[in-house]
């Protein structure tokens, strides 16, 4: 009896070490953190490149109340984990398997830039499980934006030399970059240093890999299979020194074109974070497309 007792004991302590060395493989390898808040209806929001989830805190605390948001963070971005593998089709299959598991149902799913893309890819490959679809200045072809005609080997191309760039630089050099960059997606300085902060705070060979997948993929045709109501946001105040309104309307108009119903209005006095530059514009539009 005493020795059945022992091996019980022992196989219970092996069996609660495994599980936990397994939680901990899986937490290890969470392609996003998820802070929620709020109570009722669903919203996603998904952040950029880079950036964290408290990108969408003021967008959060005007939608969150009647709604329940699901703010995500993704893995290598921000001062989260990076994960080993392709990031978007991890972030992708967890996001399925997180709003099964969650109950949400069909939920809204807001993404900005890669979020954005994220989004997109997720609405068209998981039609079932997206409600409506907000899409914050981001492209079906990042790497197309320059040559229209440019797909498959050519994106590839692209998308590599970018990569490849970014991680050849010396860390003075990509400090630089980050900050010129930055100040060109956003007006406000207070802005620009906390994009950088997130930016400091990512893990650089996630950043330009997720860079890669971002613009080696062309969705241009895969957007069809969109079941979701969609509503696109673009920003035109960066392009204001080289391009006119009308191109650059011309040029998302020509990226949706394949997304059947799609809804596509310009900020003009916005650059690439709407929801820093021009909130209240921003807010406008969602609430009357959620409604």
């Amino acid at each position: 009896m005493k020795t059945t007792l022992k091996v019980k004991r022992t196989l219970i302590a092996i069996t609660t070490s495994l599980l936990a060395l397994a939680a901990s493989g899986a937490q290890a390898a969470s392609a996003f953190r998820a802070e929620v808040t709020g109570t009722g209806s669903p919203v996603i929001l998904i952040p950029g490149l880079a950036s964290s989830g408290a990108v969408w805190d003021g967008t959060v605390k005007h939608l969150c109340g009647p709604r329940q948001c699901h703010v995500l963070t993704l893995a290598g971005f921000a001062g989260q984990p990076a994960i080993d593998g392709k990031l978007l089709p991890q972030v992708e299959q967890q996001l399925a398997d997180y709003i099964a598991a969650n109950r949400l149902g069909k939920p809204v799913i807001i993404g900005h830039s890669l979020g954005g893309f994220i989004a997109l890819q997720f609405a068209a490959d998981h039609p079932d499980q997206v409600g409506r679809l907000v899409i914050v200045d981001s492209l079906p072809a990042l790497g197309a934006t320059q040559n229209p005609l440019a797909k498959g080997e050519q994106l590839e191309k692209i998308a590599a030399a970018v990569r490849d760039r970014m991680l050849a630089q010396d860390d003075a050099a990509h400090a630089a970059g980050m900050r010129y960059t930055a100040a060109t997606m956003v007006t406000a300085p207070a802005d620009v240093d906390r994009i950088v902060g997130w930016g400091q705070r990512s893990d650089r060979k996630a950043v330009a890999n997720a860079m890669y997948e971002l613009m080696s993929q062309d969705l241009r045709g895969d957007v069809a299979r969109i079941k979701a109501p969609t509503l696109v946001l673009g920003a035109w105040a960066a392009y204001r020194d080289y391009a006119p309104r009308a191109a650059i309307e011309q040029a998302y108009a020509a990226q949706y074109a394949q997304l059947a119903g799609v809804k596509i209005e310009m900020a003009d006095t916005a650059r690439h974070f709407i929801m820093f530059d021009a909130p209240a514009w921003m807010y406008d539009r969602i609430d009357a497309f959620l409604d």
